[in-house]
């Protein structure tokens, strides 16, 4: 596993071996099995983790008990609650494996270590916030006011890996949709002649 996250770093063209090399001695593995949380709501937000296998989701808790997911990550990704990690804050939101999964994570005071260490550290790190701002502007210009029917549709087209790897409840509360709509455009989509 350790392999996935070393290639990952390696592929960024931001770092030298030796570099990798004195970086990965931050990143811890933790095995997290599905259920569990790599951080909790109202709990200080401490580390940065990199994905090697699995996945998560992040959401938050509103009133009701009820879970607004807002983002998945899978294998060759990083996951934090970045504004509260940067400002060591409590997390407005959990992050709960979604499958068995192994994550190489790094505590902050490690983190702020390195970056004093390895500059070549900042271009990952501004790589890493680009995605998670892409990742955000996508969300919002294809999930946002528009049909169950059109953003089924688009994770159909753009983000198949949610419908395979994703619960349908899950799914649902990330299109911010029910899950009986969900089900309901599913058979519409998965009938012959809708498309």
């Amino acid at each position: 596993m350790a392999d996935v996250f070393e290639n990952y770093l390696s592929s960024t063209g931001g770092l030298s071996a030796e570099e990798i090399n004195f970086s990965a001695q931050f990143f811890k593995p933790i095995r997290l099995k599905k259920g569990d949380f790599f951080i909790r709501e109202d709990e200080s937000c401490g580390h940065v983790g990199f994905i090697a296998s699995g996945a998560v989701k992040a959401y938050a808790t509103d009133k009701e008990g009820k879970e607004n997911i807002t983002c998945f990550k899978f294998e060759k990704e990083f996951v934090t609650s970045l504004p509260e990690f940067v400002k060591q804050e409590k997390s407005r939101r959990s992050i709960m494996a979604i499958e068995d999964s192994v994550i190489y994570r790094i505590s902050y005071p490690d983190y702020q270590h390195l970056l004093g260490q390895v500059t070549a550290w900042n271009g990952v790190i501004k790589s890493v916030i680009e995605q998670e701002y892409n990742q955000k502007e996508r969300y919002l210009l294809n999930y946002n006011n528009r049909s169950a029917l059109d953003k089924y549709r688009h994770v159909l087209s753009s983000e198949p890996m949610l419908v395979q790897r994703i619960a349908t409840q899950d799914l649902a509360s990330y299109l911010g949709i029910t899950q009986r709509s969900l089900t309901r455009v599913k058979g519409q989509i998965h009938r012959p002649n809708v498309l």
